[in-house]
Order: structure tokens, then sequence, then C-alpha cells
């Protein structure tokens, strides 16, 4: 896809635990001992992309579930 970068391919055939595990990897590598100054930018841009792919992933997690709690009501009543 055009204007894709490197991570959001990567990120793409993720599953939510995966990606929310890579999160904790990336947080952790702030405050370890192979915390590089020259790397953090690129680090924390990633982090971003990372962080937005998960709420997005939540999100429609929690649209999906309002649905079916929805339908689950209609179908008790």
């Amino acid at each position: 896809m055009k204007g894709e970068s490197m991570t959001d391919k990567k990120m793409a055939g993720k599953n939510l635990n995966q990606k929310i595990k890579e999160l904790d990897e990336k947080v952790a590598w702030f405050s370890s001992d192979d915390f590089e100054l020259e790397k953090a930018v690129k680090e924390y841009e990633e982090t971003l992309v990372l962080t937005r792919e998960i709420e997005e992933d939540l999100k429609n997690l929690k649209n999906e579930i309002e649905v079916l709690d929805k339908d689950f009501s209609k179908d008790v009543i």
C-alpha cells in the first residue's frame, strides 16, 4: 500500500496480544541498559504507531461486543 511504512506492514499481521507484548517490550527498552539516544526517536515513533493500532483494535473489539450485546438483549426480551 502506498504511504505504508515498514512498521505498518510489520504490524498488519499481528494480533492484539502480540501487539501488546511488543508494546511492553518497547516501553521496557526505554529504561533498559540497551537504551541508545540515537535510536530513541525511531523507537518512539514505532511505539506511537503500535499504540494507535492497539487503540484501534480495542475500539473495534468494543464495537463488536456492543453489537453482540445488543443482539443478545433483543433475543432475551
